[in-house]
């Protein structure tokens, strides 16, 4: 450990939903709903958000359309990051695709059993490392500020080969390295003493990456920042909105952040990253729930519907004379409290095939007004093709981004195959 000042490091989030998220099987999201959870993360006070695969055409427009916001002041904090392979191809292809990128992570298999399943012999560790090494030095070439070097499938990857992975990193102009507990197969206790290790060798900040496979992806993920921080290093943990992910999904934002909280040792070891809001936790659960078509599980901390239902006679009593016998925390930290109101009378909605004097009614009740029909209708066309591209009503939000920026809207609902 290097001391006192060492545990009082803020661990920030680097959000994947929108590149390893939206790769969960069977599910879909739009361009839309991809740049309002960049928004909504932004407004959250997330540090970092995965926006996608700049090397893909169809993801081509979205991302530099969120890149322009960005440059249009639309986000305060967030960094806008791609994601590709460590190669030299990709890096090409993804500055050619966007050259306004500023953040990129690249990825590569580390591990044996990855190396010899994935690639059956066609390339060895030093070859791995050296393509590592060229992409990096590439990315710094083409414009890049910050460059993340990810180690996949990590966590079955011997730790001599991780450290001589990052120090190579580092020397090629690295920012950081991405350790991937790919198949979910990490323990705290195990990952702890690795990454603790790993950062004493290095000195090099540290992702933790984590999937759910084993039911264990945020507690190896802050397991995992526990070490790093005894080791001196900053760390940052990637996480997915309400866990979504491949397979059994990804670390869950929102209890990563009551963990770092509330935790009653991790509260006081590493500190979550005090820009973050965890009051927008509810608004955002519901909107990533809707945007996936998803449901959020009953028994998610924080935005579940059962984190603050009392049923049992102990425990209801309990709760009523004093929340604190049967709650860690209160439902407004995470901005949750206030009833939500449907309304049962006249309802006006807009879309697809909606008319004129109908969307005026529902912009203007959402304060925003026309001067006349010719201009409206501009935004009119682009919320029935927005709503045709969700194939979704659209949120009060998602209408006031297209009206707010119609030119990037329009960028962002094309794809030109």
């Amino acid at each position: 450990m290097k001391g006192d000042k060492a545990m009082t490091r803020e661990i920030r989030f680097v959000d994947v939903t929108n590149r390893d998220g939206v790769q969960t099987s069977r599910i879909m999201l739009p361009k839309l709903a991809k740049t309002m959870i960049n928004l909504y993360l932004d407004e959250m006070g997330v540090f970092q958000s995965e926006i996608g695969f700049p090397t893909l055409r169809h993801e081509k427009n979205y991302i530099n359309a969120n890149l322009a916001l960005e440059k249009r002041g639309a986000f305060k904090r967030i960094r806008l990051e791609g994601w590709c392979r460590a190669i030299t191809g990709d890096v090409e292809l993804a500055f050619q695709n966007c050259p306004d990128l500023r953040h990129l992570n690249l990825s590569v298999s580390t591990s044996e059993i990855m190396i010899n399943g994935k690639f059956q012999g066609k390339t060895t560790w030093e070859e791995i490392v050296a393509s590592m090494v060229r992409a990096v030095r590439l990315a710094r070439e083409l414009g890049a500020e910050t460059v993340g070097i990810n180690a996949e499938d990590a966590s079955r990857t011997d730790l001599q080969r991780l450290i001589d992975f990052a120090v190579a990193g580092r020397e090629a102009g690295a920012d950081r390295m991405r350790y991937c507990d790919t198949l979910g197969v990490d323990d705290p206790i195990t990952i702890y003493e690795r990454i603790r290790t790993l950062g004493l060798a290095t000195q090099f900040p540290v992702e933790m990456h984590c999937h759910n496979d084993l039911g264990m992806a945020e507690a190896v993920s802050v397991a995992g920042a526990l070490g790093a921080a005894e080791a001196g290093i900053d760390c940052y943990i990637n996480t997915t909105l309400n866990g979504y992910g491949e397979r059994c999904g990804n670390c869950d934002l929102v209890s990563s952040m009551l963990a770092l909280k509330f935790s009653q040792g991790l509260s006081r070891k590493i500190p979550c990253d005090s820009l973050m809001d965890l009051r927008k936790s509810w608004k955002m659960a519901k909107y990533a729930s809707y945007a996936f078509g998803l449901p959020i599980p009953i028994n998610q901390p924080g935005v579940g519907a059962n984190a603050f239902a009392h049923e049992s006679g102990i425990h209801a009593d309990g709760a009523l004379k004093d929340r604190r016998n049967y709650e860690l925390y209160d439902p407004e930290d995470v901005g949750r409290g206030e009833p939500e109101l449907l309304e049962t009378g006249r309802v006006i909605t807009t879309g697809e095939y909606g008319g004129i004097k109908g969307f005026r009614h529902v912009y203007d009740k959402l304060g925003i007004h026309f001067q006349n029909d010719i201009e409206a209708r501009t935004i009119l066309d682009l919320v029935q093709y927005a709503n045709l591209h969700t194939q979704k009503p659209l949120t009060d939000d998602e209408l006031k981004f297209v009206a707010n920026y119609p030119d990037l809207a329009a960028e962002i609902l094309t794809v030109t195959p």
